[in-house]
């Protein structure tokens, strides 16, 4: 069975990580969502990522703002897969998260995708197409998702020539 892992730096993030949940959801991929943080709570997130791999997850995903070091940390006890959602979370406007996840030291790679819900539901596609290299119902169902996403501007192209 596919299964992710969502870790979130704070419970503030919660509202621009969902949409990741909610793909996974829909594409029917098992995971775990929950809250811990690189800064206030290390030993935590290396029990996370202990009991994780223990578990079958194969895909983690770490979304955090500011110094944004959750992705990392989690990079650091784990030779699977990471990727980095930044969150808008300072007056920086999420440059300074952005930065501090897609800036690792060569070994202990992060794929960093975009800020907030775009970024959050790119996560999960992604992490969905890592999974579908060995699951070929997961590829069909992402197969079918494509041909759905073109099949709507289709039909937006076509509703707007008739305006």
């Amino acid at each position: 069975m596919s299964r992710v892992a969502i870790f979130m730096g704070s419970i503030s993030d919660e509202e621009k990580v969902r949409p990741c949940a909610d793909i996974l959801d829909e594409l029917g991929i098992d995971y775990t969502f929950t809250v811990s943080s690189a800064h206030r709570t290390p030993e935590r997130t290396a029990k996370l990522v202990e009991e994780e791999e223990a578990s079958g997850c194969q895909v983690f995903i770490c979304a955090a703002g500011m110094a944004a070091h959750l992705a990392g940390a989690v990079a650091a006890k784990t030779i699977r897969p990471v990727l980095g959602i930044p969150v808008s979370a300072s007056a920086l406007g999420g440059m300074d998260a952005l930065l501090a996840t897609v800036q690792m030291p060569p070994g202990f790679p992060v794929g960093t995708v975009a800020l907030d819900k775009a970024g959050a539901r790119n996560a999960a596609w992604m992490a969905a197409q890592i999974l579908a290299l060995t699951d070929e119902d997961l590829a069909a169902k992402l197969r079918d998702k494509r041909d759905a996403f073109k099949a709507s501007v289709e039909r937006a192209a076509e509703e707007l020539a008739k305006r």
